[in-house]
């Protein structure tokens, strides 16, 4: 019983972050969701109290996904701009890869709900900041050079980077690919963090 619901949760989810992906712009209701799942409102809600937890079931699914793979970039990765590479990869081809969730995760499709949903996205990307400020400290200590500029600068200039390749793939309607040029803007970033 416990395994039918927990995969119901998931449908809902799926579902949900399938409508972001169709509906770019619209607010999605309960009513909207419970027609595209052919079930009523009140089967929405017995395995989920709110809207509100069902797109903190998305975040907990973007927490858990990019948060896990980053510790295992940090594990298994051990030089610096390799790390900070594949962590910017990771975000981008995540937000690539589900669109609809992206829209949760730029807080496009956050507006009109609980202040407490996009906190949690703001401090998701403020860890993922501190993940690759770590990195940057690391260098350090892991191959005895400092960069010359500050490492929290360089992680949140990273991170806006990362930021802005996915907010113009939500305003594009999905059209601008969050990947599209990052080897080659990478390249540039690369020389200029191997000088800083």
């Amino acid at each position: 019983m416990a395994e039918q619901k927990r995969n119901r949760r998931e449908e809902i989810l799926q579902a949900l972050a399938a409508m972001l992906e169709t509906s770019p712009g619209q607010r999605i209701t309960t009513a909207k969701l419970a027609a595209n799942l052919g079930v009523s409102e009140a089967a929405l809600y017995r395995h989920f109290p709110s809207k509100a937890r069902m797109f903190e079931g998305l975040i907990e699914f973007v927490e858990d996904t990019l948060l896990t793979r980053i510790n295992l970039i940090m594990n298994e990765e051990k030089n610096t701009l390799s790390r900070c590479y594949m962590i910017l990869q990771l975000l981008l081809t995540f937000a690539e890869r589900n669109p609809g969730i992206t829209r949760v995760m730029t807080g496009d499709a956050l507006m009109g709900e609980h202040d407490r949903l996009r906190s949690r996205m703001e401090d998701l990307f403020n860890r993922i900041e501190s993940s690759i400020k770590q990195v940057l400290r690391e260098k350090a200590m892991r191959e005895q050079q400092k960069f010359i500029v500050d490492e929290a600068v360089l992680a949140n200039m990273l991170l806006s980077y990362a930021d802005g390749k996915i907010s113009q793939f939500v305003r594009s309607n999905f059209k601008r690919l969050p990947t599209e040029h990052l080897a080659a803007q990478w390249q540039v970033m690369e020389q200029q963090l191997a000088g800083a």
